[in-house]
Parts: structure tokens; C-alpha cells; sequence
């Protein structure tokens, strides 16, 4: 019995060294100390940097800094820069890139210049250590960013220009570093420079032209194997950041160029995102924020006045830089004092970089034990204020651009928004799902609903039973996007009531369907069920048809005829189409007139969007034709919207029922959408004119037009028609188009 208490007593022997239980007790802080913590108002970041002080070999030892510490450690800091340059608003960086140069520039002058006085006339330390300190003061890392990220204010322009200059003035701080060790050993000359550049020449080709090329081959070919999706990010991730370390640079720096490379094929809302936010918000991020609280040795207070003087000094000086950076920088771009304080919180903390520079340069001999005992103390204060002070700024900012939409008696708010997704093949149907994801508004608190309509029959229970189970995919696909789904399996005599029925009984804001296959013309004629399923409701409805995953178009083509801007949900279809824009981080081309152009910039301008548009011009939208010839330019990655109308509403034109047919004709390959606006309801209308009450007889001169339109291209099918049409194109062919 007395060797089995021996060896358990062995287990529990500080520090704790089974891996199992080290493990286990670290799992427990992460899940314990923000709960515990929360009560009192600490952020979980906090709790966790203080929880790795209380574990830590210079308090309770419970833990040491071990290999398997150092290695989850080091994959939950490059997991911080990777997710940073991964939700990085790529449009809002490019606009406003030189903002973050110019924050960056700052960021790093600035507390340089504060620094150096300080260290080398107060401390009375030499040129060398004193500069080297002071290029400490610039560096910042990004500890405070899951914190903006589950506030939903990562792609506020502030975070943008923060986390591009995080980038700019460590890789600059690094390379600082390697100068002067290189000076210090005197192998600074001209092959130094010839090398360091080529190296990074190398680097940056390798990750921002070959990566992205192997990524986008890989999720096109293996599109069905989820998980490795995930596993291939990884690799991406730790192949880039030791490309980064032969570069000569710190692998945070090709972390975060991982995260910039492979921002545009993986949107914020899809599966694979949830999957890298879930395990590194989960796992590795709280392991390196326990690991920074792990290396702060409080005793250094005690080791003489001295110590303290040059703690106390490090700290101050460190977090004026930052703050005075900040201000500045909130002066020339005319930022809110929010933006300026979550500029500050975010970078203000010291950790990774920091440490590289001080233990490095301790390790050369250049800064002596105070300086490196002084830094400690300073990484625990500054990751401690700079979360404080995150999240204050995050919940001020959330609540100042709360998003305006539209104050008419249509439009509801957007916590009620419902989308309807009429469903009938599960597999096809995934990048539907997909794409409703991305666009749903995030305050909705409805969740997306999928629907299948089965015919009243003899056997319709055994139907509805049959339909559930073929929907039972969806879910599983949809809980891979975190995101709810609400299944209904309806009975009707047609498709179309079932749809039009369950729209109103829901309240539908949006309907996405699939694009249809096409039949003969007798069942084209007789049962066009996109037709009636348009004709038979007044919500803004999408039809897609997508050849390729969203994440690899690379441009919205939008073809918005005159008078569009009229439509009642005008507003609505351009904040969609901002927002899967946003989402997958490519620009819009917008083909209207000038009136459409005005009433698109000041709906983008209301939502406060940040998507990159162009627009070019049409003078005449008579023929289908015209548009067809002017828009040869199209590229097969590109997502064709045509904004079409139903018929009677402002902007109908008779050529709008055959724009499918012609893009199906056209654009077989090419992914996209046919948006038809919601519209004023008749029992809209009839308040306005309620002595009206007589309906209009059904066979309309639209179903003459469609009888003539089929017959039409059956004609010009014929050997002899054809040949007509051949002998008219050889004869205008030297004619200029109108």
C-alpha cells in the first residue's frame, strides 16, 4: 500500500510534470478563471495572464515553462496574428492603407522618441542599450484582439489601421534587432542588406502568390472534405511562419502575411472560419495568454529601489508612447475619442515581441538583468490596462454605430429579419445555405428556415416524413456555421401556394432559391415554377446558381436597370449585396445610370460600408442584346446579378422575362443571381384606393407575350430560320451597334 501512496504523491510533486495532469489543470483555468472573474468585471484576458502569474514557477510553481508549454504557447501567439490578418477588412484596409502606414509610422517613431531620451539620460544606459530598449517601447501585440472580435467590432477602421501597423512596427523593431546584434558583432556590411533583402523578396512571393494559388486548387478539387480544409490552414499557418524565421524575420510576421493571403477564400461567416475562431478561441489563445502571466517574477520589487525605479519607469514610459501615438493619430484622421482609446487599448500591451527583443539582447550582453526583470513587469501591466481599456472602447463603439436602416412602414427591424429557403436537392442547396449565412443580418434573432413543399396526395405523410429526413443534412452542414436552422416540411397541391403560404405565415423578409433546371417547352409553359413562385409574392427574392465556392469569386458584376432605386426593396437587395461583398472580400462593378449610382452610394453610405465599388454606364437597357455585347469583360470567377422587377412595378421592362433564359444561354458557367425586389403588396395599394375592387382578368398581355416568346425560339430552332439568321449577321456584320 505505501509505494501506491509513494507514486501518487510522486504525481502531484510542483512542478507538476505528468503531461495528462498538466493538461488537465490548465484546461480547468481556461475554463474557470474568465467565469469567475467575469463577476467582478475582470475581462477573461485578464484572468487568464493572472491565473499564468499564480500557476507560475515564480509564484505557486505549479507549472514550469516546459517544451510542450513553449510549443502550445508559441501556436496561440502565431494563432493571435494569424486570425488577425484572417479577419482583417481587406477592402477598408486597402482604402484607408495609408492610415495604417501612417499609424504605423507613428507607433513606432513616437515611443522611440519618448524611449531613448529617457533610457539614455535618465537610466544612464549606453547608445546601444538604450536604443535597443526604446524599439521595445514601439512593439505591441495584439493580446486585446479577441476581445474586439467577440465585441463585432473587428472590422471598425480603427482595428484596421491597428492591426496593420502591429505588423509594420514590429517587422521594423525586429529588423532594428538584427541590425544591432549584426552591429554589435561587426557582420553588418553590404552583404547583410543583399541577403535580408532577398530573403524577404522570397518570402513575400512564396506566401502572397504561391500559397493562395495551392489554397484556392485545394478548397475548388476537395470542396466536400471539410476537416481538411482545416488541417491545410494549419500547415499554411507554420510553413509561413517558418518561411518567416529563414527570412530572418519573427514567425509572428508570417503568421500574420498567412492571415492577409488566405483572407479572401475564407469569408468570415463560413464553416471553416467558425472552425479556426472555435478551436483557437478555445484552446491555444488562453494556453499563450497563461504562458505571458507564467514568465512575471513579482519578486524582482524586491531585489532594491533600483529595480523598482526602472519597472516603474519601463511601464510609464511604455504606456505613454502608445497613448500619445494614438492621440495623434486621432487628430490627423479625425477619429472618436472611442476609436482613439480602442487604437490605444489595442496597442498598448507588450508580449511577444517585446520579450524576443529584451531576451535576445540580454543574451548578447547589451541590456543588463534590471531591463530584462524591468520588462517582466512591464508585459503584466501593460496586457492588463490594455484589456481594460479594449473593452471599454468595444462597448462604447458598439453602441455609437448601431447601423440605421430604412424608417418606413415595410421595412422591420433587423433583430426580426427571416429568410426563407425553399428547398429541394440538399446537396445542390449547400451554397445557398451558405450564401444566406453570410448575408442574414447578425443582430436577427430568427433563425434561417428551410423549406420543402410536398403534393397533397394519398401518400403525403409518408412524404413530409421522407422530406425531414433528406433535410437532416442541412442541419448538420448549418451547425458547422454555429449558425440555427428551422426545418418545415409542408403539404400543398403546388409549390408555389406551399411557398407563398409559409412566406406570410413567417413574415419573410428574403427568399433564395435555387436556379431551375430547364424543361421542355410544354412544362415550361404549364408549370414554370420560378415564375409563379416570383408572381405569387411580394418579398425580395433571389435565384442563384453558383458553379464554384463563394470564397473563389473574385468580383459582384451587378447589371441594375434604370428606375431600380424606385423599387421598395431597393435598399434592401444593395445592403446584401455590400455584405456578401464584405464577407468574402471582393469588389462590386455596378452597370446603372446615374440616378441608380447616386441612390446606391448614399444606401452604402447610410449602412456606413466599407465595400470597395466601381460603376460604369448604360444609356440604353431596350434589348438584352445590348447588354450582352457590352459586357464581354465578364470573367468565369465572377458573381453575374441582374436586379430584375415584376411585372407592373416601376421598373419592369418586357425584355426582363427572358433575362434567364439568356443568362442560362450566355453564362453557363459563370455563378449567378437573379434579384427581384420586394414590391407594395395589392392590399397595400388598396388602402390607398379602396373603391377599386374589381380584379383584373388573369389571361394578361405578360402570359400573351411569354406564349410568343416560346414560340419564337422554337421557330429560330428550325434549319430554315437558322440559315435566315445567318445570312442577316453576314449582312450587318460591318455595322456599327446603335
Amino acid at each position: 500500500m505505501r509505494p501506491y501512496y509513494d507514486q501518487l504523491l510522486q504525481e502531484f510533486q510542483l512542478p507538476l510534470t505528468n503531461p495528462v495532469l498538466v493538461f488537465s489543470l490548465v484546461l480547468f483555468i481556461i475554463l474557470l478563471s474568465p467565469i469567475l472573474l467575469k463577476r467582478i468585471n475582470i475581462p477573461g484576458t485578464v484572468g487568464l495572464i493572472l491565473s499564468g502569474v499564480i500557476i507560475g514557477p515564480h509564484s505557486l510553481n505549479l507549472l514550469e515553462k516546459s517544451s510542450a508549454v513553449d510549443l502550445f504557447s508559441t501556436i496561440g501567439l502565431l494563432y493571435i496574428m494569424f486570425i488577425a490578418g484572417l479577419e482583417l477588412d481587406v477592402n477598408e484596409f486597402r482604402k484607408h492603407r495609408h492610415k495604417s502606414i501612417l499609424f504605423g509610422m507613428l507607433t513606432f517613431a513616437l515611443p522611440i522618441a519618448i524611449g531613448f531620451p529617457v533610457c539614455h539620460f535618465l537610466l544612464n544606459y549606453n547608445m546601444s542599450a538604450s536604443f535597443l530598449t526604446a524599439s521595445m517601447f514601439a512593439t505591441h501585440t495584439l493580446v486585446a484582439y479577441p476581445i474586439v472580435s467577440r465585441m463585432g467590432v473587428s472590422k471598425n477602421q480603427a482595428v484596421a489601421i491597428t492591426v496593420g501597423g502591429t505588423i509594420l512596427t514590429d517587422t521594423a523593431v525586429l529588423i532594428i534587432l538584427a541590425v544591432i546584434l549584426g552591429y554589435s558583432q561587426g557582420t553588418v556590411d553590404q552583404d547583410f542588406w543583399l541577403r535580408l533583402g532577398i530573403s524577404i523578396a522570397v518570402f513575400i512571393a512564396i506566401i502572397f502568390l504561391v500559397i493562395p494559388a495551392i489554397a484556392r486548387w485545394f478548397f475548388s478539387n476537395l470542396e466536400s472534405e471539410k476537416h481538411s480544409h482545416y488541417i491545410f490552414v494549419l500547415a499554411a499557418v507554420f510553413f509561413s511562419a517558418f518561411l518567416a524565421k529563414l527570412a530572418g524575420i519573427e514567425p509572428i510576421v508570417g503568421a500574420f502575411a498567412a492571415g492577409l493571403a488566405l483572407n479572401p477564400l475564407i469569408p468570415n461567416s463560413s464553416a471553416l472560419m467558425n472552425r479556426i475562431e472555435f478551436i483557437g478561441n478555445a484552446l491555444f489563445i488562453p494556453f499563450f495568454l497563461i504562458s505571458v502571466g507564467m514568465l512575471v517574477d513579482l519578486r524582482v520589487l524586491l531585489n532594491g529601489p533600483m529595480a523598482m525605479i526602472i519597472a516603474v519607469t519601463l511601464t510609464v514610459v511604455a504606456l505613454i508612447g502608445k497613448w500619445v501615438a494614438a492621440f495623434v493619430t486621432q487628430l490627423i484622421c479625425r477619429y472618436s475619442p472611442a476609436q482613439r482609446q480602442l487604437i490605444f487599448g489595442l496597442s498598448s500591451s507588450h508580449a511577444a515581441a517585446t520579450i524576443a527583443v529584451i531576451l535576445v539582447g540580454y543574451q548578447a550582453r547589451i541590456l543588463d538583468l534590471n531591463i530584462l526583470n524591468g520588462t517582466i513587469l512591464l508585459i503584466l501591466v501593460t496586457c492588463i490596462v490594455a484589456s481594460l481599456v479594449t473593452e471599454r472602447a468595444s462597448k462604447q463603439i458598439v453602441t455609437e454605430s448601431t447601423p440605421e436602416f430604412p424608417e418606413n412602414g415595410f421595412e422591420r427591424d433587423a433583430t426580426s429579419e427571416c429568410i426563407l429557403l425553399p428547398i429541394s436537392d440538399t446537396r445542390a442547396s449547400e451554397k445557398i445555405l451558405e450564401l444566406a449565412v453570410m448575408i442574414k443580418e447578425k443582430q436577427s434573432l430568427n433563425p434561417l428556415t428551410v423549406l420543402t413543399v410536398v403534393p397533397h396526395d394519398n401518400e403525403a405523410e409518408l412524404n413530409v416524413q421522407r422530406a425531414r429526413n433528406e433535410l437532416a443534412p442541412m442541419v448538420n452542414y448549418a451547425a458547422s456555421f454555429d449558425a440555427r436552422l428551422n426545418v418545415i416540411a409542408t403539404i400543398d397541391y403546388n409549390i408555389c401556394s406551399g411557398v407563398s403560404r409559409t412566406a406570410k405565415e413567417l413574415m419573410s423578409d428574403v427568399i433564395i432559391f435555387g436556379w431551375p433546371h430547364r424543361r421542355g417547352f410544354i412544362d415550361r409553359m404549364i408549370n414554370d415554377v420560378t415564375e409563379s413562385i416570383i408572381s405569387c409574392t411580394s418579398k425580395t427574392t433571389l435565384v442563384c446558381q453558383f458553379t464554384r465556392p463563394l470564397a473563389l469569386h473574385r468580383r459582384i458584376l451587378v447589371i441594375c436597370p434604370p428606375f431600380s432605386e424606385k423599387e421598395k426593396g431597393f435598399e434592401q437587395w444593395v445592403r446584401k449585396l455590400s455584405r456578401l461583398a464584405q464577407e468574402i472580400s471582393i469588389p462590386i462593378v455596378c452597370h446603372c445610370e446615374k440616378r441608380s449610382r447616386t441612390a446606391i452610394l448614399n444606401t452604402l453610405k447610410k449602412l456606413q460600408s466599407g465595400v470597395t465599388i466601381s460603376f460604369e454606364s448604360y444609356r440604353n437597357f431596350r434589348e438584352w442584346e445590348d447588354i450582352a455585347t457590352r459586357t464581354t469583360h465578364i470573367r468565369e470567377d465572377d458573381i453575374l446579378v441582374f436586379v430584375g422587377s415584376r411585372p407592373e412595378s416601376v421598373s419592369f421592362k418586357p425584355f426582363f422575362a427572358q433575362v434567364p433564359d439568356k443568362l442560362e444561354e450566355h453564362f453557363a458557367d459563370i455563378s449567378k443571381i437573379m434579384i427581384y425586389p420586394a414590391q407594395f403588396e395589392s392590399r397595400e395599394l388598396a388602402e390607398s384606393y379602396g373603391d377599386i375592387v374589381a380584379n383584373p382578368f388573369s389571361f394578361s398581355r405578360s402570359a400573351v407575350q411569354k406564349i410568343g416568346r416560346e414560340l419564337g425560339g422554337f421557330l429560330k430552332s428550325s434549319p430554315l430560320q437558322l440559315n435566315k439568321n445567318r445570312k442577316e449577321k453576314e449582312k450587318n456584320k460591318g455595322k456599327k451597334p446603335d
